[in-house]
């Protein structure tokens, strides 16, 4: 199944390029100041509230986003993490995509007490099901199902939901 991502052409330079024309400058760099801050600080409550307050993200209840996790820049509120969640240390979860032609927004769904290992990266436009586990170094490029365990470059479902 393709990622669940919106399309949107651009003429001339690359969309990068133009990047400005797609976010706000000082939305950038609010956005940038307080993740570098949060991706810093060992503190997880505050973390949370960082993410929750200043950015607008969902995360549930007693979610622990490791040191060094970056969240997207340029749009932080397209990403939800649920409760009891883990997301391990240099994980990179991103909701845009700006690439020659067009640049691509999705959303990026984390479930409930998934465990995503360290330095994954995660991709527009997924769906990541409750208790799935991705193992570290993941490219997470399609839907996971809830339960499943998954991993490598391309992602893999390693083991199958258990019935």
């Amino acid at each position: 199944m393709a990622r669940r991502t919106t399309r949107y052409p651009v003429e001339g330079a690359n969309s990068l390029w133009q990047i400005y024309k797609t976010v706000p400058f000082l939305k950038v760099m609010k956005n940038f100041i307080i993740i570098q801050i949060a991706r810093y600080t060992p503190i997880i409550p505050f973390k949370n509230w960082l993410y929750r307050t200043c950015l607008r993200m969902k995360v549930g209840e007693q979610s622990a986003v490791a040191l060094m996790v970056m969240m997207d820049i340029m749009f932080p509120e397209k990403i939800s993490i649920g409760k009891n969640t883990v997301i391990g240390y240099n994980t990179t979860i991103l909701a845009h995509e700006y690439l020659v032609g067009e640049y691509r927004l999705g959303e990026v769904i984390i479930g409930d007490e998934v465990m995503i290992g360290a330095n994954t990266t995660i991709l527009p436009g997924v769906i990541i099901g409750d208790r799935a586990t991705v193992a570290a170094g993941s490219l997470v490029h399609k839907d996971v199902p809830a339960g499943a365990f998954v991993g490598g470059n391309p992602m893999q479902i390693i083991r199958e939901p258990s019935q």
